[in-house]
């Protein structure tokens, strides 16, 4: 892992960013140490994802985009076990 130079925290873009990819890795993290304790948790998280859908703007929504994502997630920790 390198260190790069901090970008200004004023960037909220950035922040969004940052926040996002931490929230990832520490939500994919909990769900793999919890799935391989509990099994059925990629099955009921696998059926849930129809209630799934994207909060984006008119233009940009796709809550099928959102809810394939998902499902490679699942479909990735599945590979795991």
């Amino acid at each position: 892992m390198t260190e790069q130079t901090p970008t200004s925290p004023q960037d909220p873009v950035v922040e969004a960013r940052r926040r996002e990819m931490a929230t990832e890795h520490l939500l994919f993290g909990t769900i793999r140490f919890l799935a391989q304790r509990h099994p059925e948790l990629l099955d009921e998280l696998d059926s849930s994802l129809d209630h799934l859908w994207d909060t984006g703007d008119s233009e940009s929504r796709d809550d099928a985009a959102v809810r394939k994502i998902a499902s490679r997630i699942i479909k990735s920790l599945r590979a795991e076990r």
